[in-house]
């Protein structure tokens, strides 16, 4: 498989990222954005602070309005073909937890509730449109930042779910939030407290996914997607409008859960905290395939991104 690259043919500037990879689709008006975490597929530090840096950077692009139709759709998706992404930095969380250290907890807190709240209101550009594509796992905090998303596509047999509970802990940047939008808060309280697995086929059924793809078609999902959505797009950005309008996520609302996720982290006791370190050794022994995906895109005009 070709390997994504990025290089400096672009309309405006990134910095080299470590563990992010970005490609512009200049006709479909979409940047791709695969997360490439190391060395495990989680949120560390590291890549919070890219995603946050490549949103605030969009926002600026953005915000001028001769540049608002070059990106109208944003997707988050992952370089490594078997991993969306497993969630928060178990290991980081341990080790603050451990030494008391709420601070910094709260810390990684608000920017995960940044980058979340971000995609959310599209990045505060009304044109612009967020999409995760959920190929493989999405767990915990992955799971949210899929959910985050304006549009949720995810192939059949991808795994999604909230392992908090094992750990006597709950997802804490966002997941009730955006599952009680798109469910009722009673299923995703189910859903949540539950710790169990659920395919994609399965989440589509509950209403959880907006599209589903068949195992192995999710691009293709995604351009079809667009395809349709660019036909309405007057119409369709003025209903998600509307729907932010009836049923409104607040900035505050994510921040005020972070502080009780915090608070109740603060909570767990010894055996909790052996518990995470075991789920940070089996993600550790996890063999996630390193090739990267062939780039997203079916025809030769295409811009690679990457810093000056």
């Amino acid at each position: 498989m070709e390997t994504l690259r990025q290089n400096t043919d672009l309309p405006f500037s990134l910095p080299h990222y470590k563990q992010l990879i970005c490609q512009l689709d200049m006709e479909r008006a979409t940047l791709w954005c695969y997360m490439n975490a190391n060395p495990r597929p989680c949120f560390n530090e590291t890549i919070l602070t890219e995603i946050r840096d490549l949103q605030q950077r969009l926002t600026t692009y953005l915000s001028s309005p001769e540049n608002a139709d070059q990106i109208r759709y944003f997707i988050f998706a992952s370089a490594k073909p078997d991993v969306f992404n497993l969630g928060g930095d178990v290991e980081l969380f341990a080790r603050l937890i451990a030494k008391r250290d709420r601070e910094a907890l709260y810390a990684y807190g608000r920017t995960c509730v940044d980058a979340v709240y971000a995609d959310s209101v599209s990045f505060n550009i009304p044109t612009l449109t967020t999409i995760a594509l959920v190929q493989g796992s999405a767990l915990g905090g992955g799971f949210e930042c899929a959910l985050s998303c304006n549009t949720l596509i995810a192939e059949e047999s991808a795994q999604m779910g909230f392992p908090e509970i094992l750990f006597n802990l709950f997802p804490g940047m966002g997941a009730m939030s955006f599952l009680s939008r798109k469910i009722g808060p009673a299923k995703a309280e189910r859903l949540i407290q539950s710790g169990d697995m659920h395919t994609g086929r399965e989440l589509s059924e509950m209403g959880v996914i907006d599209k589903l793809a068949a195992d192995g078609e999710g691009v293709h999902a995604v351009h079809e997607y667009i395809r349709q959505h660019s036909r309405f797009a007057n119409s369709r950005l003025a209903i998600r409008q509307v729907r932010e309008r009836v049923a409104p996520i607040s900035y505050e609302e994510l921040l005020d859960i972070v502080g009780i996720w915090v608070d109740t982290a603060m909570c767990l006791t010894p055996r909790d905290l052996r518990t995470m370190r075991r789920i940070v050794s089996a993600q550790s022994r996890l063999k996630v395939a390193e090739t990267r995906p062939t780039p997203v895109h079916d025809h030769e005009d295409v811009r690679m991104l990457m810093a000056n």
